[in-house]
């Protein structure tokens, strides 16, 4: 069985998603960041940097942080959407989510939605870079169904919470016609729907 130690953010659905794709048996204990539960030392124990998410896998005691690396091990795992013959193109756009998408558009939230008027340069900054964002990956799904490929992977898994959050952007995602075709693909997964609303409080997938 997973535990999975968690926030309702981008980086916590991420996983939640991918425990409903794959159908593994799973617990949510929550920790509230709020309220600095991330700096307890028993949580530091399991995540060196104080970051959400983290799992242990109890039944191979194994523990888990980073949600790049608990994606890939989901994915060895359950040997599903990280198919070995494409693993090389997998791991770049995970990696590209990772470093870019996820730190970045993370950056925006902070000055745009959280924070307005603090640092206007920070704002226009950030904005820029979230809209280039939809700019590329938009230009990367005009040529191809998915990130990786043709295959719905952990790559999307990784990208697709942080688009779900389009409502903070003030971008329009419904300007972005083939990163709109994907994410609404994704939306309309069974799975998805059901690791959206991990925390049980009736949220909703926002459409564009």
């Amino acid at each position: 069985m997973i535990e999975l130690f968690s926030a309702d953010t981008p980086n916590g659905k991420k996983i939640s998603i991918m425990l409903e794709e794959i159908e593994f048996k799973y617990k949510v204990t929550k920790v509230n960041i709020y309220k600095d539960e991330q700096f307890k030392p028993e949580f530091i124990k399991i995540s060196p940097f104080s970051k959400i998410p983290v799992i242990i896998d109890h039944d191979k005691n194994e523990t888990i942080f980073e949600s790049g690396a608990i994606l890939i091990y989901l994915g060895e795992k359950s040997n599903k959407f990280y198919d070995k013959d494409d693993r090389l193109k997998i791991n770049q756009w995970l990696m590209a989510q990772m470093s870019l998408i996820g730190p970045l558009i993370g950056q925006h939230h902070q000055f745009y939605h959280y924070n307005p008027g603090k640092s206007k340069f920070a704002e226009k900054r950030y904005f820029d870079i979230t809209k280039k964002l939809y700019v590329d990956l938009n230009s990367r799904l005009k040529e191809s169904k998915f990130l990786a490929g043709n295959k719905y992977t952990i790559a999307d898994i990784a990208t697709w919470p942080w688009i779900a959050r389009h409502e903070w952007h003030g971008i329009g995602l419904k300007n972005y016609k083939y990163l709109t075709k994907w994410y609404i693909e994704i939306s309309n997964r069974s799975a998805v729907i059901r690791g959206y609303d991990f925390m049980n409080r009736g949220e909703v997938i926002p459409m564009p």
